[in-house]
C-alpha cells in the first residue's frame, strides 16, 4: 500500500488547543486595525454611538467571513493561504468624502458594491501579471510593508493616536515590558510557547495593565450580548458616478497591495503563489467587498499586520487563520466579547506590533537576498521604491495639494512603493537594451508561472530578481 503524500504545512490542522491559541494571536494582532476604519468613517460622518457600534460589529462579522472565504475557499474563490482580511485604510479618505457629502452611507455602499464586482472581473487579469513580481519587486514591497507599519506600532506604544496621555513614559514602559516578554518567550520558552510568544506578551501586558489602571472594562457591561447585522441596515444603496470612480481607484490600489501580501505569505509559507492562485485570492477580495457593501461595511483586503505574525511564529497553517476568522464571526455576533478585546490597552498592542512589523521588514530583506546586485540597476530599483513608499509615511501631508485620485494611490506607502517597484523593474530589467546580466532576471518570473515553476524557481532562485 503506497504511503499517503505528506501534508504541506499550510494544510496541516494543529491540535484544538494550539488552533485556538494561534488563532487568538491573529485576532489580537488585527483587532485595532479592524475597528479603526468604521470608527474613523462613522466619526467623520457624525454617526450616533449606536450606529458606530453597529458599524463595528458588522465589520467584525464580515472580517471573519472574508477571512474564511480566503483561507478555506470554495471553487475559484480564496487563495487558501493563512491570510487575515480586514477593511482597507486606502478607502478611508474617499469614503469620508462620499459619506459627508449628499450621498451618505447609501452612496458609500453603492460604490463599494460596484468596486467589489470590478475586482472579481479584473482578478484574472491581475493573475496574469505575476511575472512582473519577481523577488526584486516582492522583496522590496515586503520591506516597505514592514517599514510603513512602524508608525502604527509607534502610535500604539505611545498610547494610541489622539490619546490624552500620548507619549507618557508609563505607556512606553508597558510596551517595552510586552516586548521583553515576547522576546524571552521566543528565545527561552519551549517550542509551543515560542510559537505563541505574541499572545503570551499580550496576556502578560494585560495582566500588568489592569491593576495599574491602564484599561477600562466598563464598556463590557454596556455592550449587548447578541447583535446581528442585517442587509442594507442604513438604506438601499445609491450609485453616484463620482463615488464609484473614487472607489474603483481604491479597488486597483487594494489589488496591488493585496498581491504583494499574497506573494509575501507565499514566500514565508513555502507555497509560492501562481497566477491562478493570485486570481483566486483577488476574486475572494472582490466577493468580500460586495458582501461588505450589502452588510453595512467596507472594502476588504489582506491585513499586513498578520503577514508579520506568520513570519515571526512560523505557524503556516491556513486553518489557524480560519480559526481566527471564526472568532471574528463570534465577536461580530456577540458584541460583549468584542468589547472585552477592545479594552486591551494600545501600549500592549504596540509592544507586540514592534516585533511583528519588524519581522515583515526582515522577511523582505531575506527575499532580497536572492537578488543579484552586481550592478547598480537593481539597487536603484530598491532604493527609489523604498524612498517613494516611505515618503507619505514620514510626511503624511506631502500629497495634500494633489487631485483626489492621485492621493488615493500615493497616500498609501504600500501601493506607492509597489507601483514604483513594478515600473522600475520593467524599466531596468524588461525593456530592450539591457545588458546581458538581465537575461536570468527576465526568465525567472516565467518559470514561476509555468507548470513546473516552483522547482525551477528554487533551482535558479539565487539569480532571480
Amino acid at each position: 500500500m503506497a504511503a499517503s503524500p505528506p501534508v504541506h504545512p499550510v494544510d496541516e490542522v494543529p491540535p484544538l488547543a494550539q488552533l485556538g491559541a494561534f488563532g487568538l494571536q491573529h485576532v489580537l494582532a488585527m483587532y485595532a486595525g479592524a475597528v479603526a476604519v468604521p470608527l474613523i468613517v462613522g466619526g467623520a460622518m457624525g454617526l450616533s454611538a449606536a450606529d458606530l457600534a453597529y458599524l463595528i460589529t458588522a465589520d467584525l462579522l464580515m472580517c471573519g467571513i472574508a477571512t474564511l472565504i480566503q483561507c478555506v475557499g470554495f471553487w475559484r474563490f480564496g487563495i487558501r493561504l493563512p491570510i487575515m482580511q480586514g477593511c482597507t485604510f486606502a478607502a478611508v479618505a474617499p469614503m469620508v468624502m462620499i459619506g459627508t457629502g449628499s450621498g451618505g452611507l447609501p452612496a458609500i455602499y453603492g460604490s463599494v458594491i460596484v468596486s467589489g464586482v470590478a475586482m472579481i472581473l479584473l482578478a484574472p487579469v491581475f493573475g496574469k501579471l505575476l511575472r512582473f513580481f519577481p523577488p526584486l519587486v516582492t522583496g522590496t514591497v515586503i520591506l516597505i510593508i514592514g517599514l510603513s507599519l512602524m508608525p502604527v506600532a509607534g502610535n500604539w506604544v505611545a498610547g494610541g493616536a489622539g490619546a490624552e496621555d500620548f507619549g507618557r513614559p508609563a505607556n512606553i514602559a508597558l510596551a517595552a515590558f510586552v516586548l521583553v516578554v515576547v522576546l524571552v518567550a521566543q528565545r527561552f520558552g519551549p517550542p509551543l510557547l515560542s510559537r505563541i510568544a505574541v499572545l503570551a506578551g499580550i496576556a502578560a501586558g494585560v495582566a500588568v495593565a489592569v491593576p495599574l489602571g491602564f484599561t477600562d472594562f466598563s464598556g463590557v457591561s454596556q455592550a449587548d450580548w447578541i447583535g446581528v447585522s442585517t442587509p442594507f441596515h442604513f438604506g438601499l444603496p445609491t450609485f453616484e458616478t463620482g463615488a464609484i470612480v473614487s472607489m474603483l481607484i481604491v479597488a486597483l490600489v487594494c489589488m496591488t497591495e493585496t498581491s504583494g501580501d499574497f506573494i509575501a505569505v507565499g514566500e514565508m509559507t513555502g507555497r509560492k503563489v501562481d497566477p491562478r492562485g493570485l486570481a483566486d485570492g483577488l476574486r475572494a477580495d472582490g466577493l468580500s467587498t460586495v458582501l461588505g457593501g450589502v452588510f453595512n461595511t467596507f472594502p476588504y483586503t489582506a491585513f499586513a499586520q498578520n503577514v508579520g505574525l506568520v513570519g515571526m511564529t512560523r505557524v503556516r497553517s491556513r486553518w489557524v487563520v480560519a480559526a481566527a476568522g471564526g472568532m471574528l464571526v463570534l465577536l461580530g455576533l456577540l458584541p460583549k466579547l468584542g468589547a472585552v478585546v477592545a479594552a486591551i490597552p494600545a501600549p500592549v498592542l504596540g509592544g507586540a506590533g514592534l516585533v511583528m512589523f519588524g519581522t515583515v521588514a526582515a522577511s523582505g530583506l531575506r527575499t532580497l537576498a536572492q537578488v543579484e546586485f552586481r550592478d547598480n540597476h537593481n539597487l536603484t530599483v530598491v532604493a527609489i521604491s523604498v524612498a517613494v513608499g516611505l515618503l507619505p509615511v514620514g510626511v503624511p501631508t506631502v500629497y495634500d495639494q494633489f487631485p483626489d485620485w492621485f492621493q488615493t494611490v500615493m497616500h498609501s506607502g504600500i501601493s506607492a512603493g509597489c507601483v514604483t517597484a513594478i515600473v522600475l523593474n520593467l524599466l531596468f530589467n524588461h525593456l530592450p537594451g539591457r545588458s546581458t546580466a538581465a537575461a536570468p532576471e527576465a526568465s525567472a518570473p516565467v518559470a514561476l508561472a509555468g507548470g513546473a515553476g516552483e522547482d525551477a524557481v528554487e533551482q535558479t532562485g539565487e539569480k532571480q530578481v
